[in-house]
């Protein structure tokens, strides 16, 4: 197991670099158990920053929404790569975005739109469910549901 997590953190780490500017790494914990130290299945983040190693629950809203999609994109790398007959071509993220950095309307938002972007290249679909205008301005093609008293409407976008 310990093998295949290693994997599966590496290929998040790949999806992390670029949304975090080379900031973050994920790493395994190691703790000691009766004098020797062993590596467990908890992750910690590296900050480049700091040079540190900190605990997972330290990271920010926007910080966490993009750890968490890295390790999701990460293990859909390694089920793909690892049994080419599953082949993962959807993956849809509601919300989060709310939580990113936008300086200079763009920043943290930005990079990770841009990765999400790098996914649509490798012919996968990407759905994203999202309230934040700069999200909805950056998706040329989607669906904008309106609410009304007689029922929700759906205007569709062809961008």
């Amino acid at each position: 197991i310990g093998a295949m997590f290693d994997q599966v953190l590496e290929a998040a780490n790949l999806r992390l670099d670029p949304m975090t500017g080379g900031r973050y790494r994920f790493e395994r914990d190691t703790v000691s158990v009766g004098g020797r130290s062993k590596r467990g299945l908890d992750v910690r983040v590296h900050d480049i920053e700091t040079g540190r190693a900190r605990e997972i629950i330290t990271l920010s809203g926007g910080e966490t929404f993009i750890a968490a999609l890295s390790l999701a994109l990460g293990l859909s790398d390694i089920v793909e790569m690892t049994n080419g007959a599953i082949r993962l071509d959807t993956i849809f993220i509601d919300e989060g975005f709310g939580s990113l950095d936008t300086e200079n309307d763009a920043g943290t938002l930005d990079q990770v739109l841009q990765v999400l972007q790098n996914i649509v290249g490798e012919r996968r679909a990407v759905g994203l469910i999202s309230h934040v205008p700069l999200v909805q301005q950056a998706v040329p093609n989607g669906f904008t549901v309106h609410k009304g008293v007689n029922g929700s409407q759906i205007e569709v976008r062809i961008g």
